[in-house]
């Protein structure tokens, strides 16, 4: 899919998933991102109510990772409620990366070699 594709992307995940990192990078590379806040929407389809995407993919990380990455101050609950609510998207995702182990370099390589394939 080159750059210049009208698709757009829809990220969801977690807080501290990395997905504010994951947009900057793809849209430097010219594609059209969609940060949705998925995780703070009581409806579980917001994600697709307006102007759903054409490819959405989750980012997943785990409560410990949350923290160490933002310095969180959350309780696990917080975490359990934002996966309760983004469930639904990730039941329906294009792509689900788990991002605990990855940089956000390889999590982008990751996006990009998905985004090749469904030329």
């Amino acid at each position: 899919m080159p750059a210049d594709n009208p698709l757009t992307i829809g990220l969801v995940g977690v807080c501290g998933a990395g997905k504010s990192e994951l947009a900057r990078r793809l849209r430097r590379r010219g594609y059209r991102v969609r940060h949705i806040a998925q995780e703070h929407s009581f409806s579980p389809t917001m994600y697709r109510r307006r102007q759903p995407p054409d490819i959405l993919i989750y980012l997943h990380a785990t409560f410990p990772t949350t923290i160490q990455r933002k310095g969180f101050r959350w309780h696990e609950r917080e975490y359990q409620e934002q996966l309760r609510r983004l469930e639904h998207a990730r039941r329906h995702a294009d792509l689900v990366i788990h991002t605990d182990e990855l940089t956000p370099e390889e999590v982008e390589a990751a996006v990009l070699e998905f985004l090749e394939s469904e030329q």
